[in-house]
């Protein structure tokens, strides 16, 4: 039985994905902010990288060590590149991307050490093709895509596997509270099949990257977006 860590999984894309995997019989440990009541689950922000260290000794301690993670926890920001503040700035590149480097780097001497492992991080569409007025979360979400790649060819000889995966809009109270009615039907009228991914396509996708059957995959990122890249 593998042991799963998934970050930012107290609701949306990584509650399914849990869910899912957790009905495959992998064990999960899930992070989030929300207080839950729910068992192998710590809430923390990671906005805060110093919290990084007390995630993974939680984890360790009370969980075992972590064969497969899934980079999911980050923060959306839809503001003019001038309106950001220095605070904010750093604020989202921790959450969204710096937390997540450094929580890899705690993982992957066990994972070599065995000899296997799986990194999933969930980047964006955003960081594909860009975003006006989102800057920062395009460029904190295509941070992977180089990531990724680098540390797939670091890791391909001790059978470790490092993808990521880029969704577009995803049917979630998140793109709930982003979008009016009157901006939900302007971006629907944009997105080639004229909907909005599920979440369980997402973790569909997670649960293949991370089987034997996608061992040969790596370094990979994988557009999951209703096709909205689709000639970019």
């Amino acid at each position: 039985m593998k042991n799963i860590l998934i970050t930012g999984s107290s609701s949306g894309i990584g509650k399914v994905a849990a869910e899912t995997l957790k009905a495959e019989g992998y064990k999960v440990f899930q992070t989030g902010r929300k207080l839950l009541d729910i068992e192998n689950y710590i809430s923390i922000n990671l906005s805060d990288p110093n919290n990084v260290n007390k995630l993974y000794n939680c984890v360790k301690e009370n969980f075992g060590d972590i064969d497969i993670l899934i980079n999911n926890a980050g923060e959306y920001v839809y503001s003019p590149i001038d309106k950001m503040k220095p605070d904010e700035i750093i604020q989202i590149f921790n959450s969204n991307f710096i937390s997540h480097y450094y929580l890899t780097s705690l993982v992957v001497p066990y994972m070599k050490q065995k000899k296997f492992g799986r990194i999933v991080n969930i980047a964006s569409i955003s960081g594909v093709v860009g975003e006006a007025n989102a800057s920062l979360y395009s460029a904190t979400k295509s941070a992977y895509f180089g990531f990724s790649k680098a540390l797939a060819l670091e890791l391909a000889e001790y059978n470790i596997t490092v993808n990521s995966i880029s969704p577009g809009w995803v049917e979630t109270q998140l793109t709930e509270n982003a979008l009016s009615e009157e901006e939900k039907k302007e971006t629907l009228d944009v997105i080639p099949q004229k909907r909005f991914v599920e979440p369980v396509e997402v973790a569909n996708l997670i649960k293949y990257l991370i089987s034997d059957n996608a061992k040969g995959i790596t370094g990979q990122n994988i557009n999951l977006c209703a096709g909205l890249s689709c000639g970019c």
